[in-house]
């Protein structure tokens, strides 16, 4: 008997085979599955996980399939309703896929980036954030590619991606990454934008489930005004912002193999004053501008060329000069 706090009566402790000891398994009380609500052995084996894995391939076997639709009637608020419904239909609607948006002649910049922006939002999202790591620039674009496509749920770290794909024709709009890391009830969260540079002024775009941790109008006039706007929107949630990470420009080359440089400039506010924090952003802005920042990996490139040998040829010595003979006049 596990004695849980969480129901109000005794159930089973579910035992890891490999422990030995009792006190390592886990209650099953709080998922509220018992063995008579499961459907198979497989999820009696993993201890009532909630997601089902389908392990036979494609196409679906008998046995996943009616697994499947065993889960929706128990977790769906119709039950068995719904699932009759959609496998008696003759005929089922196909799901709306909202169009891609593109760029004509008489929209203006904040209109286009608004029209983007849009589109972003009409790709439902779920929670979370995905890892950003080396990826070269064509490979990103080939996964915006997919995004459009399949018009599938994306992330933060998606949206970065794909309105870097779609402002690539427009090679007056700079875009660069925008990083943060927050504390909130003992927890780090992390959350990345993508900043826009036009005409002298920045915004962003954005996916997110706060609205006004996302996409920012292309009017504040220095880089330290959005990010404080940033902060600013996190303190509404009592998130305190940890630490901002700038990256440089993306290039507009969309087979591009230069990766995407993320954060070339890390601050850690929670330490620093905001005048200190706008010193550097606009020092680091000013630097962007005039683009004499180069990325980590092209500093690597001319360092370990200077350390190795030289990759041209040596000149051999040149040879005496020899008075020409009478084999060499003939």
């Amino acid at each position: 008997a596990c004695g849980c706090a969480a129901c109000d009566h005794h159930c089973r402790v579910w035992k890891h085979p490999r422990s030995p000891r009792a006190q390592r398994g886990r209650c099953l009380c709080k998922q509220r599955w018992s063995r008579s609500t499961l459907v198979g052995s497989e999820e009696e084996r993993d201890g009532g996980v909630l997601f089902l894995v389908n392990k036979s391939g494609f196409p679906l076997d008998g046995q996943t399939w009616e697994r499947m639709w065993g889960h929706v009637e128990r977790v769906h608020p119709d039950g068995s309703a719904v699932a009759a419904a959609i496998r008696s239909a003759a005929r089922l609607a196909r799901p709306s896929v909202p169009p891609v948006p593109n760029y004509k002649l008489c929209m203006s910049i904040p209109e286009w980036l608004q029209a983007i922006q849009t589109y972003m939002k009409m790709l439902q999202y779920p929670s979370g954030a995905r890892g950003s790591g080396a990826v070269r620039m064509s490979g990103l674009m080939e996964t915006a590619r997919e995004m459009t496509r399949e018009s599938l749920p994306i992330k933060c770290l998606e949206a970065v991606i794909l309105g870097i794909y779609l402002t690539n024709g427009q090679p007056s709009v700079e875009r660069f990454p925008i990083s943060f890391k927050t504390h909130f009830s003992g927890n780090y969260f992390h959350h990345v934008v993508l900043g826009i540079y036009c005409n002298g002024r920045y915004g962003s775009l954005g996916m997110s489930r706060r609205s006004d941790l996302m996409d920012k109008p292309l009017t504040y006039r220095t880089l330290s005004d959005l990010i404080f706007e940033f902060e600013d929107s996190y303190k509404k949630y009592l998130h305190s912002v940890k630490k901002v990470k700038i990256g440089l420009y993306v290039p507009h080359e969309p087979h591009s193999f230069q990766p995407i440089e993320w954060k070339q400039l890390v601050l850690n506010v929670s330490k620093m004053m905001r005048t200190d924090v706008r010193k550097e952003l606009e020092k680091f802005a000013r630097d962007m501008r005039m683009k004499i920042l180069k990325p980590s990996s092209a500093h690597s490139a001319v360092k370990e060329r200077s350390r190795g040998k030289s990759l041209s040829p040596r000149r051999r010595p040149a040879s005496p000069q020899r008075r020409p003979c009478r084999r060499d006049k003939s």
